[in-house]
């Protein structure tokens, strides 16, 4: 089975809210809502792959802080290792122009969108720290 290693952001705004971010329907597992970020490619550290993926996929500058998690998840076709950070924007807005949309949520309200399995332990881990 293929495996991959991803990162993902847990950024947050001056109110304390997550950023979620929704797949579109040309990604795989349209309509499930993730952390932003994406494949580490080779050369890279998480933390430079989580930089380079956000200017990407939002258009705007990170820092990348502690971790949150560093979970697996086992699909149907593709294994996915899945490693989070807190991360706070330094530079830019976040622009939704690979996802179909994003949104800020308080962590408390996390579990009422419909998101995809492997970013569920990142999930616990926030809602641990309410």
């Amino acid at each position: 089975m293929k495996k991959i290693d991803v990162v993902g952001a847990v950024l947050r705004n001056e109110k304390n809210e997550v950023l979620c971010a929704l797949r579109s329907q040309t990604m795989s597992m349209p309509g499930l809502w993730e952390f932003p970020g994406g494949k580490i490619e080779p050369g890279e550290t998480p933390q430079q792959s989580l930089c380079r993926e956000i200017r990407e996929e939002l258009g705007c500058d990170i820092e990348v802080g502690e971790l949150v998690a560093d979970a697996t998840h086992e699909y149907p076709a593709i294994t996915v290792r899945l490693i989070t950070y807190h991360a706070t924007v330094v530079n830019g807005t976040p622009q939704a122009t690979e996802h179909e949309k994003l949104t800020w949520l308080p962590i408390q309200d996390l579990p009422t969108l419909d998101w995809a399995p492997a970013d569920l332990p990142t999930i616990e881990v926030l809602l641990a720290s309410v």
